[in-house]
């Protein structure tokens, strides 16, 4: 499958919101999203194909220490395809140069695919955050992931 990878855009809306509600018992609202990619400090990046358009999006903000990873949604029928990980090898860079801030997100933790997705990208669990979603008050695995020192992966030569 061919996909590229560029900015989120608010002229996405109605294809974020289609993915948002097929992804999550407690989707984001469409202000939301807009509220998020108005932010200087947020980053987003979409997937889209020339056939379906946006297929997939991840929204990121700027913190003093870390990139937080907001929201990761790739459309049901692009899942396990390698979109997630795209977006997110993209993140890590065009982020590459900041040395100040690692990554870090929160997932549920019956997510498994998600969570070893997010192992394989070289995040790993730093605690529980109790009772998180409010749909059914399941907690959240708190993943962290170090930024990359001098720009380079650590145990490259």
């Amino acid at each position: 499958m061919s996909f590229r990878l560029r900015k989120l855009e608010l002229s996405d809306l109605d294809a974020i919101e289609r993915i948002e509600r097929a992804s999550y018992p407690t989707p984001w609202s469409r202000s939301m999203f807009a509220s998020e990619l108005a932010k200087p400090s947020s980053l987003s990046i979409a997937a889209v194909t020339p056939d379906e358009g946006l297929i997939g999006y991840l929204v990121l903000s700027r913190y003093v220490d870390a990139w937080h990873v907001m929201n990761v949604a790739v459309a049901p029928s692009h899942r396990r395809l390698g979109v997630a990980s795209a977006m997110l090898e993209h993140l890590f860079e065009v982020t590459r140069g900041d040395e100040q801030r690692g990554y870090t997100l929160e997932v549920r933790v019956s997510n498994v695919p998600a969570v070893r997705l997010y192992e394989r990208l070289g995040f790993v669990a730093r605690g529980i955050r109790r009772g998180y979603y409010t749909d059914n008050r399941e907690d959240a695995l708190i993943m962290w992931k170090d930024p990359y020192p001098g720009g380079e992966e650590r145990g490259s030569a």
